[in-house]
């Protein structure tokens, strides 16, 4: 049930929003395993929009909002100074919706924070405390969003950087199709399903308690050695921080134990400066697709260029569509057998194995009433 619920939310947002399913499922994540997610985009590019979608969805959240400039002050963020305790020599912030009391907060520009506010927003962020009168208050904060249109470049901004275990770089929308439906606010008036504060905490422990194989562990170390050479060093921490994304990925997929494949989320983690990006995500992609799943996904795009083009012969009148056919089916034929050898090879993976070639058998019935061998 819980489950169902996290995944009706997800399913809505990306109904909402186009474009941003890498992104939704992040943040989903990082409000799992209590992480933070830094969103990096042109003005326009609807990133506060999607964070306060998201925050509407957990009834019973606290949502702080702010846009920061170099002016901000930490009254805007903390509270101002209750003036009755510095009465009685007492200086003490009345933090009442501000951000030390926010289950979800998203803090837009974020890198624009200055000297006055930094040291205290790097422990409420990392820590999740906050320093009130000499004393330690525990916040409630379960996520910090945090968004700024460019990297950082000031000195001083790195740590603050750092506390971002996932980072997503956003564009602006590709399909021409999809750029319609937003002109035309299609689907924008869909209402995000709820679930309570209470219910997410339940999921949150589940999560805690997802699996870790000894599989996992020695694929991280492989990982990490690999981006060493390339003179990337995420840290200790971050790589610790980055076990309970892991757990909250496979969580959303249903599974009680983290599988390898899971590891492509840390595309998005390990890598410490914007010009590090790419070659994480060459490397973390390599090593965290297994040999079935690589094989799987290039069948299912070489299925999807085969119905293109038996789509296109249709829509040309299909003069030549028995040939077409013929070709098409010549080729599903190839690929499922070399899926049944893939089946044979790896019996722990036959059921999604299967499920491919049921698609490539179903495909060619579409394709002819006259089927070759299949």
């Amino acid at each position: 049930m819980l489950l169902k619920k996290i995944k009706d939310i997800q399913n809505t947002l990306n109904q909402k929003f186009f474009e941003r399913e890498r992104e939704i499922e992040g943040l989903i994540l990082a409000l799992l395993s209590r992480q933070n997610v830094l969103l990096i985009g042109l003005t326009g590019t609807a990133k506060s929009a999607l964070i306060s979608e998201l925050s509407k969805a957990f009834s019973g959240s606290n949502y702080f909002q702010w846009l920061l400039t170099k002016y901000t002050t930490p009254e805007e963020l903390f509270g101002p100074v209750s003036l009755k305790e510095l009465e009685i020599g007492v200086y003490k912030r009345n933090t009442a919706n501000k951000l030390p009391e926010a289950h979800i907060a998203f803090l837009d520009e974020i890198f624009k924070s200055n000297s006055a506010i930094l040291n205290a927003l790097l422990t409420l962020i990392n820590e999740r405390i906050f320093y009130n009168n000499g004393g330690i208050v525990e916040t409630k904060l379960i996520s910090l969003i945090g968004a700024s249109n460019e990297y950082p470049e000031e000195e001083g901004l790195e740590a603050l950087f750092d506390r971002f275990l996932l980072r997503f770089e956003l564009g602006y929308l590709n399909e021409g199709d999809h750029f319609k439906k937003m002109l035309k606010n299609q689907n924008g008036n869909i209402s995000v399903p709820t679930m309570t504060l209470e219910e997410l905490g339940n999921a949150q422990q589940f999560v805690s308690m997802i699996q870790i194989p000894e599989e996992v562990f020695d694929k991280l170390i492989e990982i990490r050695e690999d981006l060493a050479k390339e003179g990337i060093t995420p840290s200790d921490r971050r790589f610790k921080q980055s076990m309970s994304l892991l757990q909250a990925k496979a969580f959303l997929d249903g599974r009680q134990t983290v599988n390898i494949s899971d590891i492509l989320i840390l595309q998005n983690a390990l890598w410490e400066e914007p010009s590090q990006k790419n070659k994480t995500m060459e490397i973390v992609q390599n090593l965290a697709v297994d040999t079935v799943t690589r094989i799987l996904e290039r069948v299912k795009l070489e299925v999807h260029d085969l119905q293109k083009e038996f789509e296109k012969e249709k829509a040309n009148g299909g003069v030549d569509l028995g040939n077409v056919i013929s070709e098409v089916n010549s080729k599903l034929a190839i690929l499922r057998k070399e899926l049944e050898t893939l089946k044979q090879q790896n019996p722990a993976r036959e059921n999604e194995i299967q499920v491919k070639i049921q698609e490539l058998i179903d495909l060619a019935k579409s394709n002819s009433a006259e089927l070759v061998d299949f």
